[in-house]
């Protein structure tokens, strides 16, 4: 893969070995010529140093670490990539002034049929946990005790539930989060170390194997795993304080951002994995315990208002089944699903019916069990 090789080895395609193993067929990937993609986990063989100067004894067989000659050859590699990606884009038009818009509307200002503002599915994700329970729990839980006649006690015990519940699903909600950051900084480091010790072919198999299936060609595949390559090695450069061309300096800041280079790449589409802020995690204890909250409030304030507890059951269920049929067919909206009269009036009925159900079997329980007051 060197700037004036013409020939290029397909990626798939290898006899003694995938890339720069041994006639054994091992190498960072595997061996012979299967290829692994990002979703397989690191094997036991060690790949060979792809740029180890053949005349130099005095290094290990088997070096892990970037040395400067890896970001050298890195520089070398990247002039005859520029040269290839310049050949590829001499005719095009720059992507800031191409536009086909005719009538002088562009075409992103154009409308569907269904267009929907919808908020970010995090957000709407932890409303919806913290709503959908809030609803039905605490009415499941004061339709059960309403049966035993009395009113206060049903006040009473939906309050603690309430409170309790609030705080429970809040937590729940951090602690999620919080373990699935850490997972996200644990695949992040694996991740960034087998990058480190594997060739160039391997890597760019990897790639291939995510853009090769969305229709991208194998040479434009290997331009994007070269480029990408070499912003790995120009963070990790930064990092161990290896030399790096003046026009490499400009872009520090950006080439530092562990959001960039193949480890990112790998993660992002490889993974299907971003990483969670950390302001995410209060964000979403705060909205599922609010939305618990005030949603476990609906049900539960007709029995404030009078003092027979079946009749603030009839009204706890006439109010309660009210916002459930208003919150499903809002959540349908804001969440993308099938829109349309149909699409509405499904999601509406469906929440309705899962807070009765919930509330009619909290309800018989205690009636079978004949609790009194």
């Amino acid at each position: 893969m060197g700037a004036g090789n013409n020939e290029r080895t397909p990626l798939l395609k290898s006899s003694g070995g995938c890339c720069g193993g041994n006639k054994n067929g091992q190498c960072c990937g595997g061996s012979g010529s299967r290829a692994t993609s990002s979703l397989s986990p690191p094997t036991d063989a060690v790949p060979l140093n792809r740029n180890v100067d053949k005349k130099t004894t005095g290094e290990p067989v088997w070096p892990i670490e970037r040395t400067s000659s890896r970001s050298s050859l890195r520089s070398q590699r990247s002039a005859s990539r520029r040269l290839r990606v310049e050949d590829l884009v001499a005719h095009e038009e720059p992507l800031v002034s191409k536009c086909g818009a005719t009538g002088g509307q562009c075409c992103k200002d154009l409308k569907g049929e269904d267009e929907r503002h919808l908020l970010s599915p995090e957000v709407v994700r932890d409303i919806i946990v913290g709503l959908s329970d809030g609803l039905t729990v605490p009415f499941a839980l004061t339709a059960g005790l309403s049966s035993m006649g009395n009113s206060s006690l049903v006040v009473t015990g939906g309050l603690a539930e309430l409170c309790a519940g609030a705080i429970s699903m809040g937590l729940g909600g951090f602690l999620a989060s919080q373990a699935e950051l850490d997972h996200f900084h644990y695949l992040r480091k694996q991740t960034h170390a087998r990058v480190l010790r594997s060739c160039d072919g391997e890597m760019e198999r990897e790639v291939h194997a995510i853009l090769g299936p969305l229709g991208v060609k194998e040479a434009l595949s290997r331009l994007v795993a070269e480029d990408l390559l070499e912003v790995e090695d120009d963070a990790c450069g930064a990092l161990e304080g290896i030399d790096r061309p003046a026009d490499v300096e400009a872009g520090e800041s950006e080439k530092n951002d562990p959001n960039v280079g193949l480890t990112a790449f790998l993660l992002k589409f490889g993974e299907g994995m971003e990483e969670v802020p950390r302001s995410r995690l209060w964000i979403s204890a705060l909205t599922i315990g609010l939305s618990y909250f005030f949603g476990g409030l609906v049900p539960l304030i007709p029995y404030m208002c009078t003092d027979d507890a079946n009749v603030g059951l009839i009204w706890s269920a006439i109010v309660t089944g009210i916002v459930l049929f208003i919150f499903g067919g809002v959540k349908t909206y804001f969440t993308g699903a099938t829109g349309g009269y149909g699409g509405y009036m499904y999601g509406a009925t469906s929440m309705m019916v899962v807070g009765g159900i919930a509330a009619g079997a909290a309800f018989a329980l205690v009636k079978i069990m004949d609790v009194q007051a």
